[in-house]
């Protein structure tokens, strides 16, 4: 046998990896990485940065993401706080929060509370991009319109708008969308109630549609009917014969 040492064999670069060390050679501390999925990469930008950005990525060719996928918004008011705790009925307990967000208070929660997330994509190099960008705080929260750069974002924004009340600034139509529109509000909203400040319903008397107070009391559907299943039986999964088995 030969004494010479092996050699190490040397990975060609990947697409996301070259993307990654694109993005950070050309705006190094104004992109904050987040964790993404394994077939993107995710990156936090400030609202003052946001428009120079995009129309980098959509120009440069060693970008070329000239395909915006969508534009959707986030509201973080009570993110990584549970709603219910019923310990009581299960072994597990349920929670529509996802616990421990970090060291952030509630004040600075609130700060940051709406975000509007761009998903990219390069048709070029084939890779995808998803940039967050935290809105102004104080209502309404507001963002830089994308428009100018894809023509595609303004019905993704008029969205964003109506469901969140994110005003788009430099939107050149930025109205209603899904919504009536004497419609009040913004239904994805966390402090929105579920019921809605009021039901429609047909007159036939007045012929025409009119507008009510709701009748619907608001709850939290925690469920509370725990039924038993013999499946699961400690007498049946421990037996030799049906372990791991259901």
């Amino acid at each position: 046998m030969s004494d010479a040492p092996a050699e190490t064999a040397v990975m060609p670069p990947t697409r996301l990896g070259t993307l990654q060390a694109s993005l950070e050679s050309a705006f190094a501390e104004r992109l904050i990485r987040l964790p993404s999925l394994a077939a993107e990469l995710a990156y936090e930008v400030a609202p003052g940065d946001l428009l120079e950005i995009c129309r980098t990525l959509a120009t440069d060719p060693s970008f070329s993401f000239e395909t915006l996928v969508d534009v959707s918004g986030i509201d973080y008011l009570t993110y990584g706080r549970e709603e219910w705790n019923t310990h009581s009925a299960t072994s597990t307990g349920f929670g529509r929060g996802v616990t421990g967000r970090g060291t952030a208070t509630p004040q600075q929660a609130i700060a940051r509370r709406f975000a509007a997330v761009y998903h990219l994509l390069s048709l070029t190099h084939n890779v995808r991009l998803r940039l967050r960008c935290y809105c102004s705080t104080g209502e309404p929260p507001t963002v830089p319109s994308v428009v100018g750069v894809w023509a595609g974002a303004s019905w993704f924004e008029r969205e964003a708008f109506d469901l969140f009340g994110i005003v788009f600034e430099g939107h050149p139509d930025l109205r209603r969308l899904l919504t009536d529109y004497g419609f009040i509000g913004h239904p994805f909203r966390k402090d929105f109630p579920l019921s809605g400040h009021v039901e429609v319903r047909y007159d036939p008397a007045q012929k025409r549609v009119v507008y009510e107070p709701v009748d619907i009391e608001p709850r939290i559907a925690v469920p509370r009917v725990i039924r038993d299943d013999n499946r699961y039986d400690p007498a049946l999964t421990t037996h030799p014969l049906g372990a791991g088995k259901p």
